[in-house]
């Protein structure tokens, strides 16, 4: 039998040599797949040119839990909100306690990742609703941003954020997937879109069209990590400094420098979430 060739190893995040202008603006780095390594993922997102991190926590317990882990990470900033797969955590006090926690604590720079997954469907969509409204509610109280998360719900999504008055809004629709046609919807409702990993992947074709719509303005990139690793990590742990994979994969299809990309996303979420 012949001799397996190695294949070759997939290139270091670093290797790109990205200037220190890019913004993840979505993880997930308090969850347990980062418990034993989250300083060295950090210390990775900065060398490869990662200038600010979005964490998202996932509830108040979570916040008030796991703030501490970026106690000496001034780059990392935070949301909170209830998604909608937990809706039943998401009661009167927990709403209260999320308005206490935005009043004590100024890395918070948004109420998400909030919406509706009809995808998983764990609770009846009337309720997912409810939980939606309520915590777009909270987020017109305190004058702060909104993170969408809306798996296979795009048409209901639109429809309550519509209906609540969030048009032209400050509005990111975290980890967008979608054709050109939902883009343009969003686009013309004033929103921002956040591009993952998932346009790498061969069968997106859908996806990548739909970037030739988004506005160079409003165009924003993440992980969502642990999850949805882009080419050429799929299958092995996302984390925030795999975003410079994505940006490359983006900017060779616009036909843009990867580091005009890369600084023009990150100044589009500095803006967004204000962080300057």
């Amino acid at each position: 039998m012949g001799k397996k060739k190695n294949s070759k190893p997939a290139p270091l995040p670093q290797s790109l040599k990205l200037p220190y202008t890019g913004v993840e603006s979505h993880a997930h780095l308090d969850l347990p797949p980062f418990s034993s390594d989250i300083e060295e993922v950090l210390d990775r997102a900065k060398e490869s040119g990662v200038r600010y991190i979005c964490n998202v926590f996932l509830g108040h317990e979570a916040w008030k839990n796991n703030r501490h882990l970026f106690e000496n990470h001034d780059e990392v900033f935070f949301i909170l909100g209830t998604h909608p797969s937990h809706v039943d955590q998401c009661t009167e006090a927990e709403l209260d306690a999320m308005r206490a926690a935005f009043s004590e604590d100024n890395r918070l720079r948004g109420i998400g990742e909030i919406g509706l997954d009809y995808y998983w469907d764990h609770f009846p969509r009337e309720e997912q609703k409810n939980i939606f409204i309520k915590q777009l509610h909270l987020a017109k109280e305190l004058n702060t941003r909104v993170i969408i998360h809306s798996r296979d719900a795009a048409e209901d999504t639109i429809d309550v954020l519509e209906a609540e008055g969030f048009v032209d809004y400050p509005v990111l629709w975290h980890c967008f997937g979608g054709n050109a046609e939902l883009a343009e919807r969003i686009i013309k409702n004033g929103w921002h879109l956040s591009i993952p990993g998932t346009v790498t992947y061969p069968k997106n074709e859908e996806a990548r069209e739909a970037l030739k719509v988004i506005p160079r303005d409003r165009m924003l990139i993440e992980t969502d990590c642990p999850y949805l690793t882009p080419v050429p990590y799929r299958g092995k742990r996302n984390e925030p400094a795999y975003t410079v994979f994505t940006a490359e994969f983006i900017a060779k299809e616009l036909d843009m420098e990867v580091e005009e990309l890369w600084t023009t996303c990150g100044n589009n979420a500095i803006r967004f979430f204000e962080l300057q």
